[in-house]
């Protein structure tokens, strides 16, 4: 091996490594929000829905690190069991928009005709509108609650992976490996399961990665708009909303779920982003 092709392959050694190790860091941390979430009550140093107008909006202590709320409630508290909500609830969305968005991209593909026709003239309608103001519009109907608030952003989050996986698909579908695998006699079932989703399921996880933190802003949209999760509940969104009339008097009502919500998105969007980097084709070792 020449002295070139000695320093082109270190260099692709130490920049995949360098993405490994940034990929297993966010993913840590990212692990560390999910355990957080998972064991909020047994972490809250207070109990997060008692209220104690004697201590009502109370700055930042020793005793209360990130202060009370109107109530007298620990906001520490109600920001870590709020992680609960927003966190599950915000992968739960995002696992039914990239089933149901796959599973309707990947039909379409692999049927074509007049299935595809309307399902993506469906899909372009939901992608006509501005997402935020449809899922407000279903929200509103159903009658809000942190349930509908998912049927809701779920009703407009299809399409992008819809999208996603029947480009991916059809992209597969006439490779010469998938000649070769319907002439060996394989199903339907078979050759979608075995062959088309483990070759479009990388860029379909890197955007389901990636869409976390857009679902988790736009779930606390709906919860700051009333149309989320309801009182006394604890969530992110909810709890900017109940704070920002006291945004000059007691800040910290406000700048603790939001910093928790620009953590919480920050890690899932670089993690996403690493994760495309080291999905990257062009990025692994010949």
């Amino acid at each position: 091996m020449s002295e070139e092709k000695k320093v082109t392959v270190r260099t692709q050694r130490i920049k995949k490594n360098h993405i490994k190790g940034k990929f297993i860091f966010f993913l840590a941390l990212a692990v560390i929000l999910l355990l957080v979430a998972l064991f909020a009550k047994y972490i809250c140093p207070y109990d997060p829905y008692a209220q104690d107008l004697m201590m009502a909006q109370k700055p930042p202590s020793l005793a209360h690190p990130l202060g009370t709320d109107r109530y007298g409630r620990d906001m520490l508290s109600r920001v870590i069991i709020g992680s609960t909500t927003s966190i599950f609830a915000t992968l739960l969305l995002v696992a039914i928009i990239t089933v149901v968005g796959t599973a309707i991209g990947i039909v379409c593909a692999w049927k074509g005709g007049k299935v595809d026709t309307v399902l993506m003239r469906i899909s372009d309608l939901f992608l006509a509108f501005p997402g935020l103001v449809f899922a407000l519009a279903v929200a509103g109907v159903l009658g809000g609650g942190v349930h509908n608030a998912i049927i809701a952003l779920a009703v407009i989050g299809w399409p992008k992976f819809a999208r996603l996986s029947r480009g991916l698909t059809l992209a597969q579908k006439n490779e010469p490996y998938m000649m070769a695998a319907r002439l060996s006699g394989s199903s339907t079932v078979k050759l979608l399961i075995k062959h088309i989703l483990p070759n479009i399921g990388g860029p379909v996880l890197v955007t389901a990665v990636l869409d976390i933190g857009t679902m988790m802003m736009e779930l606390a949209g709906l919860s700051f708009l009333g149309l989320g999760v309801k009182p006394p509940m604890a969530e992110w969104g909810r709890m900017i909303n109940e704070g920002r009339s006291m945004l000059q008097v007691s800040p910290w009502m406000v700048l603790a779920p939001g910093a928790a919500i620009f953590v919480t998105v920050m890690v899932f969007n670089l993690l996403g982003d690493t994760l495309r980097d080291y999905m990257d084709p062009k990025q692994r070792m010949k």
